[in-house]
């Protein structure tokens, strides 16, 4: 414990003043925005990557996101259109982006961001929950209100209110919803049975998206596009309850599963290239992931 330079125990020298090895060539440097260059949202956002903490994580997100789009762009091969073209489900471009997502997001403002990318065909597949899909069917219908995280459940109820989040959904919203939805539940089954239709979720939502005809809404632009909406788990959430109630009114409207299962994981299968961009957990995201297996996984992947 002999002093060093100044007196200094060289035990407290030698622990505090521990000499850097020089970090690796290319290493990046932290560093934010400079308002002082005006307001450019775009070079703000291409800052985070270098701003440390979640930022640089968005700032990841983002890059991965542009890796989907940029193979997206690329023209599929000469030797693969044949096989792009042939056999079902037709694969339309070199990188096949998978979109899921839990009912939150077409519960709130997201919904907006999802519809935009539907509208404008940036990505290929959706797979959601069946509160993913009647969300965004009921707000055609009648409006969702902002409220408060910490809104007594008990009292709302009494008062017809429904509560997610800090979301308010007047419990009418979801009457209109049967009102509207039990004469498309009578249509397909009358299509069942004269036409022997087998209806699948993706083909009970595509369905909905033509029949709701709002250009606010999700599905109507996915119908319109021709991009599959899976939603495996379709009778957890209102729809489930409409579905229930429509079997008693008029038994027999059959719903197969097997069927979108096939089609997911053929989709993958098929696909040159696949990205996912999954907004929470659980169904949605083993759904995905699992049909991404089928192929030996996903070329880009982006968890938030």
């Amino acid at each position: 414990m002999s002093g060093g330079s100044g007196g200094v125990p060289n035990v407290a020298t030698d622990a505090v003043l521990v000499q850097s090895q020089e970090m690796p060539e290319g290493s990046e440097i932290v560093k934010g925005y400079d308002f002082n260059e005006g307001i450019d949202h775009h070079k703000l956002l291409q800052t985070y990557k270098y701003s440390g903490f979640q930022a640089t994580n968005f700032g990841l997100a983002v890059e991965e996101i542009n890796k989907m789009i940029d193979k997206r762009k690329e023209p599929i091969p000469e030797e693969k259109m044949e096989h792009c073209n042939e056999g079902e489900p037709i694969i339309r471009n070199n990188c096949t982006i998978f979109l899921g997502y839990t009912s939150n997001m077409a519960s709130c403002g997201v919904r907006e961001t999802i519809r935009f990318l539907a509208q404008h065909n940036l990505v290929d597949c959706i797979v959601t929950t069946a509160g993913g899909i009647e969300e965004d069917l009921i707000k055609c219908l009648a409006p969702t209100y902002l409220g408060d995280f910490a809104l007594p459940g008990k009292e709302l109820r009494e008062k017809g209110i429904n509560r997610i989040g800090n979301l308010l959904v007047p419990n009418n919203n979801y009457v209109k919803f049967e009102d509207w939805l039990m004469p498309k539940l009578d249509q397909m089954l009358d299509e069942q049975e004269k036409d022997k239709i087998v209806w699948t979720p993706s083909k009970i939502i595509h369905r909905l998206g033509v029949e709701i005809n709002n250009p606010e809404s999700i599905y109507y632009w996915t119908a319109k596009n021709n991009i599959p909406v899976f939603s495996p788990a379709l009778t957890d959430g209102s729809l489930g309850d409409m579905l229930f109630f429509h079997s008693f009114k008029r038994p027999g409207l059959v719903v197969d599963i097997l069927g979108d299962l096939r089609y997911l994981n053929r989709l993958a299968m098929r696909s040159l290239n696949t990205g996912m961009i999954i907004l929470g957990g659980g169904l949605i995201k083993h759904h995905i992931c699992n049909a991404n297996l089928m192929r030996n996984g996903a070329d880009f992947s982006l968890f938030v």
